[in-house]
């Protein structure tokens, strides 16, 4: 027997699943198409739902691309996981390598937030998009991840080291995931894993020896 509080529950849950549907149609869409490309009339005919499901959800298409860009960095997230500390004694190349791979895998896997955030980001408009503002925001996450990996896995560096070596390696992604989507020439370097982590121990080696006296 169905029961009043059943019935908030059932359309709570309706409305997640409508509302997944919706962030995964768009991103397919804006994968292909770019920003200017993606439409609500695409994303409800890709969905299967109406347009005014869509703006139950969202109050306009800006508004549909920032929640697929913050969706994507989550699931991103939870795919590559947290820069976990390295277990004493492990060589900490071996260790880098392990944590590029995990997050160069999920990061070709699950990649919307890089790929529509890039395009975005080189834009320069009157009004800024708040898809726009997403993406500078979680890519400002990403980077505060990353530099507090550098600082864990190189304690001998300082602050202001640890952040550019952290801006080195965001940098270097940027360019290999760049290069992948052009031709695909990133996806073996993305790959190798050893040779991703022997140039960022390498460039925390050479800022060490520049710093110190």
């Amino acid at each position: 027997m169905t029961t009043p509080a059943d019935k908030p529950r059932r359309r709570r849950s309706n409305g997640e699943a409508s509302r997944k549907r919706i962030l995964e149609a768009a991103a397919e869409i804006a994968a292909e198409r770019g920003y200017e490309g993606t439409s609500i009339g695409l994303v409800s005919k890709h969905s299967g739902l109406p347009a005014s499901s869509i703006y139950w959800h969202f109050k306009d298409k800006d508004d549909l691309i920032a929640a697929v860009i913050e969706h994507s960095f989550g699931v991103w997230l939870d795919g590559a996981g947290e820069w976990a500390p390295r277990n004493p004694g492990e060589p900490v190349q071996q260790r880098v390598a392990a944590l590029i791979e995990s997050k160069a895998k999920t990061l070709l896997e699950s990649s919307e937030f890089l790929r529509l955030g890039l395009m975005l980001a080189l834009e320069r408009r009157a009004e800024e998009p708040s898809a726009r503002r997403m993406f500078l925001s979680v890519r400002q996450e990403a980077l505060r991840r990353t530099i507090a990996a550098c600082g864990e896995h190189f304690p001998e560096l300082t602050e202001a080291e640890a952040r550019q070596l952290g801006l080195l390696v965001v940098a270097m992604i940027d360019g290999l995931f760049i290069a992948n989507e052009i031709d695909g020439a990133g996806a073996d370097l993305l790959g190798d894993s050893d040779l991703l982590a022997a140039a960022v121990v390498g460039a925390a080696d050479r800022i060490l020896a520049r710093h110190r006296p």
